[in-house]
């Protein structure tokens, strides 16, 4: 993540693309972005790596792009991560306050408490997020440390991911001699971006649609509560054009993008486009109503499989903030209009914020993800200059709601035991 003192970096690894960007922490705590660099990828599927070789080569092009733009050299980076391999849950641990006065020791110890749950062998914790804390019977306690009590229980949300996959992205990463100070789950990271305070405490649902995944995260009462990943997203409207309309992927793709409309109401039957044939056939003239009759029902699907895992989540009723897309593939004409007749219930298009620099270029649902990352990574940088720690232990081990937590040897042991006995 450094590249001087004061430098954070992020790396959205998507389906369709790489992005790097390179921020600069101000005085102020605020975050100029000094450089973007991005490169179409070929070598990631629905989120996970297919072909590693493809894959470090879009890292190098992206990330010697934002070097080139910044000015400096890049060492290290906060990465993002997806895929139908991410699993949640939400676990709860107890312990006895040593001194009568909740310290960080026991605070380490009841969110080692709560991650000594079983989790398949080919797993492994990504993040543990706490949601509350409760001091004997005294609930809803966001910041425990210093209080007085008996007894200390935290709930937590815990996020585990396939071994192999969060490995194959370390390796890519270290390929192009860059090092790994977290990696994040991507629906976390684009939450610090486009989500507000308000609508976290009243309760809402973030729908980040990419390429290859479509990632969700539903938060009330300030705290995430619960993540999903569903494996349908931009990469299946493009194929159902190319499929409907018997035109090559990459033309399917910049139809896609230039013309379709996610409700086909909304698209005009006198407008015409070009659809290119495949071979040397000639090029025919389609109505954009009949391009949207194609594009709908696949994001009438989608819209319908995120509510699905809404009301399975159990929080359909509590998310009084409505619905909130963002990623590439929600800035259609029309999803949002369609999303509202789904859910019955407030949807908005959300662009990041929170940055300083190039807003022209980074105003942008692709952006999310990215500039959510280095928001991540300003948070690790913070608790560290607090705690004294570097800033890669910090990001390794911090003990505030959006951090990234390693598995520890005593919660190893833990899990083990809850195992095999």
């Amino acid at each position: 993540m450094l590249t001087g003192n004061n430098m954070i970096v992020a790396l959205d690894i998507g389906t369709s693309k790489v992005v790097c960007l390179v921020g600069e922490l101000r005085p102020d705590g605020s975050i100029e972005i000094v450089g973007v660099g991005s490169h179409p990828a070929t070598g990631m599927k629905r989120g996970v790596v297919v072909n590693i070789d493809t894959t470090v080569a879009a890292i190098q092009r992206a990330v010697e792009e934002a070097e080139l733009m910044a000015g400096c050299k890049i060492h290290s980076v906060s990465a993002g991560i997806a895929g139908s391999h991410i699993s949640s849950l939400n676990s709860h641990g107890i312990v006895a306050v040593r001194d009568r006065e909740v310290s960080d020791y026991d605070l380490e110890r009841v969110i080692d408490a709560a991650r000594a749950v079983a989790i398949p062998a080919d797993q492994k914790i990504l993040h543990i997020l706490p949601q509350e804390y409760m001091i004997d019977n005294q609930e809803g306690i966001k910041e425990p440390l210093g209080m007085s009590g008996v007894r200390l229980e935290a709930k937590v949300h815990l996020v585990t991911g396939a071994i192999n996959a969060i490995q194959n992205i370390d390796k890519c990463i270290r390929r192009c001699g860059l090092e790994v100070d977290a990696i994040v789950l991507e629906q976390l990271a684009s939450s610090y971006s486009v989500l507000t305070e308000d609508e976290k405490d009243l309760g809402v649902c973030m729908v980040d649609i990419g390429a290859g995944t479509t990632d969700i995260a539903i938060f009330t009462g300030g705290a995430i509560r619960h993540t999903a990943v569903i494996p349908i997203a931009g990469d299946q409207v493009t194929n159902d054009i190319a499929m409907a309309l018997r035109t090559p992927t990459q033309h399917a793709e910049k139809i896609k993008i230039k013309y379709a409309c996610a409700l086909a109401q909304l698209a005009h039957p006198d407008e015409m486009i070009k659809v290119a044939s495949v071979g040397d056939r000639p090029a025919r003239d389609l109505s954009r109503q009949s391009l949207a009759e194609v594009v709908e029902p696949r994001y009438e699907e989608l819209f319908t499989l995120v509510q699905a895992e809404l009301r399975r989540s159990g929080f359909e009723g509590l998310v009084a903030a409505g619905i909130v897309l963002t990623g590439g593939t929600s800035k259609m004409e029309g999803a949002v209009e369609l999303a509202e007749e789904v859910f019955h219930m407030p949807v908005r298009l959300a662009v990041p914020d929170g940055v300083r620099g190039m807003e022209n270029l980074l105003h942008n649902p692709v952006y999310a993800t990215g500039i959510g990352l280095l928001h991540y990574a300003r948070h690790a940088q913070s608790s560290v200059s607090e705690s004294g720690l570097t800033v890669p232990e910090a990001a390794k081990n911090p003990k505030q709601p959006s951090r990234f937590v390693m598995p520890n040897l005593l919660g190893r042991v833990k899990t083990w035991f809850q195992g095999n006995f």
